[in-house]
């Protein structure tokens, strides 16, 4: 019942768009790790470690680091794994190591004084052949004896390909705006609904240098996108608590942009606490989304075509996934919990992910743990 209680209290007031540290400065920090496993050879370790350092009554400072240990196939071979040579195979099969390495450090300051909240920071994202950087924002103000939060976030990122290939790019660079406007009201002690708003705008070498299309032996280009891209999406969740043992968190979100692409997103969670210290749960998301206006079929490609799409994530497609998450805590007074989770995720049936990959679809499994103390 405590677990339950302090994890809808605390979701009540959260913006989605960006984790907001302001609710009740205190020190912790955080150990993580994470893993990714798919169908495709693509298999993903991830450490992260966070710390939060009050520095005053309202301040609070932050540092966060992520590092992903990447192994796959697409990489070793410098294209598509379907397509690579039983020889390239062989001799990537006794690679040992990882293929990729990411390290991503973020720096965050926050300020609370009770009804306003704002954090600001950094993120800096370093990889093989790819640099990434961002500056975020985001400001709440409660309002109504805090049954109404109002929220904005503003996140500015850009990005910096250096290829491997040694292929030269018509630019090397990316740059994204993205905006959030939120609304969150209590409506009544049980149950909380959240509106968000978000547009995107990205602009410059928005493909990946890498993949490429061959038809009948002939090769046909590389990736290549529109340099400017516009979205929109809109989303609603809500928060429900059902009683002393059980509740549940449920949303929607849709989104489009003007290269066609249209999706849905479902999603509920429901939480059970078996005593005062275990919690556990069950989840389920399922995404849609229409193709690309510029992503033609398998085989209907040209060398005169201005654009050429070799992921499947500009074709229509579905996916779903469940989960069931799982959080342990000593006693309402612990200063640490322990929480895990494990899910499964699957695409349906795709002509792109078979020629890319091989297989009909992309089949994973991904697992979180995480250790939380507060000093």
């Amino acid at each position: 019942m405590q677990i339950i209680k302090s994890f809808f209290i605390g979701l009540m007031l959260m913006i989605p768009f960006l984790k907001t540290y302001a609710s009740e400065l205190k020190d912790s920090a955080s150990f993580g790790f994470d893993t990714y496993a798919d169908n495709n050879d693509v298999q993903v370790y991830s450490p992260t470690f966070e710390l939060l350092k009050t520095v005053s009554k309202h301040w609070l400072v932050g540092v966060k680091l992520r590092v992903d240990a990447i192994a796959a196939a697409s990489i070793r071979l410098g294209g598509s794994p379907a397509q690579a040579k039983p020889d390239a195979q062989s001799t990537a099969s006794k690679r040992s190591g990882f293929d990729d390495v990411r390290y991503a450090p973020t720096f965050f300051v926050s300020y609370d004084d009770g009804e306003n909240a704002a954090t600001v920071g950094g993120y800096y994202s370093s990889e093989l052949d790819y640099v990434g950087k961002a500056v975020f924002a985001n400001y709440t103000r409660q309002l109504n004896q805090g049954n109404t939060v109002l929220g904005i976030g503003f996140s500015q990122s850009g990005d910096t390909w250096s290829p491997n290939n040694n292929r030269p790019l018509p630019r090397d660079n990316r740059d994204e705006q993205k905006i959030d406007l939120s609304v969150n009201q209590l409506i009544s002690p049980t149950l909380s609904l959240q509106f968000v708003y978000s547009h995107m705008y990205s602009q410059g070498f928005l493909s990946s240098p890498y993949p490429y299309v061959i038809q009948d032996g002939t090769f046909i280009g590389f990736e290549n996108y529109p340099e400017n891209r516009t979205g929109d999406a809109f989303a609603i969740k809500g928060l429900k608590y059902l009683d002393d043992d059980n509740s549940m968190n449920f949303g929607y979100r849709y989104y489009t942009d003007d290269w066609g692409i249209d999706s849905h997103t479902f999603n509920a969670e429901w939480l059970h606490d078996i005593n005062d210290n275990w919690m556990v749960g069950a989840r389920v998301r399922y995404y849609t989304q229409s193709g690309s206006n510029f992503a033609k079929p398998i085989g209907d490609y040209s060398p005169s075509d201005q654009y050429v799409a070799s992921d499947y994530r500009m074709t229509s497609f579905d996916s779903i996934d469940f989960g069931i998450p799982v959080t342990y805590k000593p006693s309402n007074e612990s200063p640490y919990s322990i929480s895990f989770s494990i899910d499964y995720y699957r695409t349906s049936d795709n002509a792109y992910i078979q020629n890319w990959f091989g297989e009909s679809n992309i089949q994973a499994i991904y697992t979180t743990i995480r250790i939380d103390y507060n000093f």
